[in-house]
């Protein structure tokens, strides 16, 4: 008569072989179909909020922003993409085939739509002084350049660039060797003529957008660049380049997504998700995403055979179903009801 111990170990192999069985050949599709969908169908029955805890989502959130894109995955992940961007595609193509002339108007619409909000940003920048004396220099130098391309012209008249030369060098002494004496023109009164000068150039900036004209510009600019094939970047220097500028915005990435009051914008995210989403069952909210239930279960069948066949050739398979098994059957409560 066996032991119990042996019994439960004999119980054990029957169990482990069972499961096995089930994770084996065509019965793999059957048992990974009947899980996902039996894990649908109960999840149904309740709502996302009763199932999923809104704080410990808060926890995961901020722990992920703060470390996950500073990690060497996404590090390598984005040095990936960037040289896939580099290399660009197999085929070349016209830029136009990738993106809808239609929706590119209609972006640019909405774009242009946003000249009152932009206006008031623009205005803002009269608060900076430096700003200021930068839109003054814009200015004086547009000025010089005008009144340089009417002397070129006038010159060709007899007569008139005489008389255009007093203007010409007005502007000159003005302007000067790196517009040194246009800084000391402004002097104390930059404060008050840089606001002058940025409010005439925000204006300037403004107007040309509310243009008609502007947005028809815009638009001959696509045609002509969406004609050109979509290929990657030839030249080793502007690869650098860009490298370099892909790296810093990571980084200014990471260290942003790493500051506690992101983490506050992720827990007030996810509390929004939860009030707008939190009453709706599983099979609801997959509805909602338009994403099929028999088409995910169809690809979880999919990736099921490779993952499992990777397991059982390791031989990690069958010791992993027996390491969760085992215990129950070592136990003092089963050995006793084998005894």
């Amino acid at each position: 008569m066996p032991t119990s111990e042996s019994l439960a170990q004999q119980l054990l192999d029957a169990q482990v072989a069972f499961h096995l069985e089930h994770l084996s050949g065509d019965r793999l599709a059957e048992t990974v179909t009947r899980l996902a969908q039996d894990a649908l169908e109960a999840a149904g029955r309740h709502p996302i909020g009763d199932l999923v805890d809104a704080d410990a989502v808060k926890e995961i959130v901020a722990r992920s922003l703060a470390t996950v894109p500073g990690s060497a995955a996404v590090g390598g992940f984005v040095e990936l993409v960037a040289q896939v961007v580099y290399d660009g595609p197999a085929a070349a193509y016209p830029l136009g085939d990738l993106v809808d002339r239609d929706q590119v108007a209609a972006v640019l619409d909405e774009l242009l739509a946003l000249t009152p909000a932009l206006e008031r940003g623009l205005g803002r920048l009269t608060a900076s002084p430096l700003v200021g004396t930068m839109a003054s220099r814009f200015m004086g130098r547009i000025v010089g350049e005008v009144l340089q391309a009417n002397k070129a012209v006038a010159d060709k008249v007899p007569g008139l660039g005489s008389l255009m030369s007093f203007g010409t060098s007005a502007a000159s002494r003005m302007m000067g060797a790196a517009d040194k004496q246009f800084e000391g023109l402004i002097g104390d009164t930059v404060g008050k003529g840089g606001s002058f000068a940025v409010g005439r150039l925000n204006r300037i900036v403004i107007e040309t957008l509310r243009d008609p004209t502007t947005r028809e510009a815009v638009l001959q600019v696509w045609d002509l660049a969406a004609e050109r094939p979509v290929v990657g970047v030839e030249d080793p220097a502007t690869r650098e380049e860009l490298a370099g500028v892909v790296d810093a915005v990571h980084e200014l990435v990471v260290s942003t997504l790493a500051h506690e009051e992101v983490a506050r914008l992720g827990d007030a995210v996810v509390d929004a998700l939860f009030e707008r989403f939190g009453g709706y069952t599983a099979p609801e909210l997959l509805d909602e995403l338009d994403l099929d239930r028999d088409e995910l279960v169809a690809d979880l069948v999919r990736l099921a055979p490779g993952v499992v066949d990777a397991l059982r050739d390791a031989g990690d398979l069958e010791r992993l179903v027996r390491a969760r098994l085992e215990p129950f059957y070592s136990s003092p409560e089963v050995r006793r009801l084998l005894g």
